[in-house]
């Protein structure tokens, strides 16, 4: 199941995964800290979470903690995976090479991306057809050339 995450809705899953539970006079204080939100807004992108079966809620004495229901990772790979499936086959691995190269990665994930890299290598095609629509694919292939 694809996860369906705004980019506001996003702020608030960062936070929630990286405070754990937590109130929500608690979510509220630390995203108005980030951001010029109001207490509704937030509350309202709160229910839209819990709605999209991503947060779920429990009472605590008169308030009300928040708590993921999807992992980071998970929802990152969804994302990843859902925005991928959108773009042209041919391309994807140049796409791949420029968030890698600006992005801040750590040793472990660089050797871990060189082994996985290193295991795809053998099996790896000469060039990757384009599936794009049938008129298009020519366009495809003069871009790539450039």
């Amino acid at each position: 199941m694809p996860v369906d995450i705004t980019p506001a809705e996003w702020k608030i899953m960062r936070l929630l995964w990286s405070l754990g539970p937590s109130s929500t006079t608690d979510i509220i204080t630390e995203l108005q800290q980030q951001s010029d939100w109001t207490a509704s807004t937030i509350k309202t992108l709160l229910r839209r979470l819990c709605a999209k079966d991503l947060l779920t809620t429990t009472k605590d004495g008169r308030q009300f903690m928040y708590h993921p229901q999807v992992s980071e990772q998970l929802a990152m790979n969804d994302t990843a995976e859902a925005l991928f499936s959108q773009l042209c086959e041919m391309h994807k691995g140049q796409v791949l090479l420029d968030l890698v190269s600006k992005s801040e990665i750590s040793r472990a994930d660089i050797e871990a991306l060189q082994a996985k890299l290193a295991e795809k290598l053998p099996t790896a095609p000469e060039e990757v057809d384009c599936n794009c629509l049938p008129t298009r694919q020519q366009s495809c292939h003069e871009h790539e050339k450039e």
